[in-house]
């Protein structure tokens, strides 16, 4: 387990918090994390696959998140339905997955024009959440998601970079 990354102590929940720098301006990182097209590439750990027909964002307060990952292996499908209850652009998202009562905040910190910090904090979180096994599964999951971002930024300089205006275009 890095820095930051793990189980919260002192609070009787059950909750893990996560920390992640990525290369990408913190609205590109807001917006693959509400765009299925984007989240597609990179949802879920190593070893699975979310087909883009099987993800469903509406990203506003009450609206749903779900999703379906497939394991790559044997065909397993593990499915996700969430409730948004905040969405502030490009800063904040947080549901709380019908299921299991799970609660998950993520807040989207810009370090710089190119520099995002993810913070997540997962409250009320299933047991099995909390073994090491799938801890390091979400992990690779921030894995992709960054190797996601890179080929995004580098293929749309665009959305990596803020525009500046031209001083000729007045």
């Amino acid at each position: 387990m890095g820095a930051g990354e793990g189980r919260s102590r002192g609070d009787p929940r059950n909750q893990l918090r996560f920390r992640r720098v990525f290369a990408a301006p913190r609205e590109l990182v807001f917006r693959c994390m509400i765009d299925p097209d984007h989240l597609a590439h990179f949802w879920g750990p190593a070893g699975v696959s979310a087909p883009r027909e099987r993800i469903k964002v509406d990203a506003r307060p009450g609206g749903v998140f779900e999703t379906v990952m497939v394991n790559d292996a044997d065909g397993s499908e593990y499915p996700t339905h969430a409730v948004y209850d905040d969405v502030r652009e490009p800063e904040l998202l947080a549901w709380t997955e019908t299921q299991s009562g799970m609660r998950v905040r993520t807040e989207f910190v810009a370090l710089g024009p190119n520099r995002t910090e993810v913070r997540i904090h997962q409250t009320y979180v299933p047991e099995a959440f909390l073994a090491p096994e799938a801890q390091a599964g979400f992990l690779t999951s921030l894995d992709r998601f960054d190797v996601y971002l890179g080929r995004v930024a580098r293929s749309h300089p665009e959305d990596s970079e803020p525009r500046q205006e031209d001083p000729h275009d007045r």
